[in-house]
């Protein structure tokens, strides 16, 4: 069983590049011609955004369209790695972020942010943590030479737990940060950013596989990439067209919150990685159990960031410097974990 995409393309590789263009054209646009943004913010229905909610659809299905949940089955081949990154996933990463966030942006950083937003900025680094990545994962580990099958598997298994467990994790966490949960409108995210994306994937996939095998779900996945990029960008030239006055009001302020991003990202990746040495897992699942276990779904924590705090708040702007940080730091980990694999191989047990 093979991943879909055998190597991070030039678009991609730069993929913060188009980001932090973006959001110059965003902010320029959203001081240009407020009312047309104006207009966009107010096609909501129960507080989803009709326009945003069609972008994150774009987004999200190719991306999903990747993962075969019959990969399941072979969970069992690669269960200490597995286990080791469910362990970070779930257990760790949702709430050292939380941590982190609290400390940095609630307390070190408060004097230098707007005093209003504040818990909106630890809201949306919460969404940000408590959603495992999915798609990217494929490119990250087909970079580090990773194991094909654990991917999948793991990737798989990911997507599932989410499906249960993203609502129940947020809705802790946020209460923890002592946030408002309006829980009407996280289970409707849920429902419509995981559920029902996650089906209709899986339907897709099932009757391309039925008509053409996997070559024709490549062929899809060909034409749907692109789409899913430029949903991917458009959306956030959006966000920050929304954000624009209050970015240009505070211009630290991606910067910011770009920190507790940064370390908890580095922080995950390492303790991944060391336990994988540790209780003896082999170097080509470790890898991907490193960078799984470290990168996060940021599309789907924009979407619920809009669904929950809306389009102008902290929270959407906070999940979006995720994205601006996402690919220069995940690079730079697939570049570790290769630089010391003879030095995790010498130690290992397996």
């Amino acid at each position: 069983m093979t991943l879909a995409a055998p190597a991070i393309s030039r678009f991609e590789r730069y993929l913060s590049v188009w980001v932090a263009a973006c959001i110059l054209v965003g902010i320029g646009l959203g001081y240009l011609m407020p009312p047309l943004f104006a207009a966009i913010a107010a096609t909501e229905v129960a507080r989803v955004n009709l326009v945003v909610a069609a972008l994150i659809w774009l987004m999200i299905i190719p991306m999903l369209l990747k993962i075969d949940l019959g990969a399941l089955g072979s969970v069992r081949q690669h269960w200490k790695g597995v286990g080791i990154t469910l362990f970070i996933n779930w257990a760790v990463k949702p709430f050292s972020m939380a941590l982190l966030g609290t400390v940095f942006l609630g307390w070190l950083f408060r004097p230098l942010l707007p005093p209003a937003d504040v818990s909106a900025y630890i809201a949306g680094l919460i969404l940000l943590a408590a959603a495992p990545c999915t798609a990217m994962v494929f490119v990250w580990s087909n970079l580090c030479e990773g194991d094909p099958t654990y991917t999948l598997s793991q990737v798989a298994l990911n997507d599932v737990i989410m499906v249960f467990a993203f609502a129940p994790l947020v809705a802790l966490l946020l209460g923890v940060a002592s946030i408002t949960v309006p829980w009407d409108t996280l289970l409707i995210s849920v429902a419509l950013y995981i559920v029902m994306p996650v089906i209709l994937a899986q339907l897709i996939r099932r009757a391309m596989t039925r008509s053409g095998g996997q070559p024709a779900v490549d062929r899809l996945l060909s034409r749907l990439g692109p789409i899913s990029l430029m949903a991917l960008l458009t959306t956030l030239v959006l966000l920050f067209g929304f954000q624009g006055e209050a970015i240009i009001a505070h211009p630290v302020v991606i910067a910011l919150i770009a920190v507790p991003i940064l370390i908890q990202v580095y922080f995950n990746a390492g303790l991944a990685y060391w336990l994988s040495r540790h209780f003896g897992v082999a170097w080509c699942v470790a890898a991907p159990a490193a960078l799984i276990g470290a990168s996060n779904f940021f599309e789907l924590a924009v979407a619920a960031a809009i669904s929950l705090f809306g389009l102008n708040s902290g929270a959407a702007l906070a999940t979006v410097v995720g994205v601006l940080v996402e690919v220069p730091v995940m690079l730079s980990i697939v570049a570790i974990v290769k630089r010391t694999r003879h030095w995790y191989e010498a130690g290992g047990r397996a």
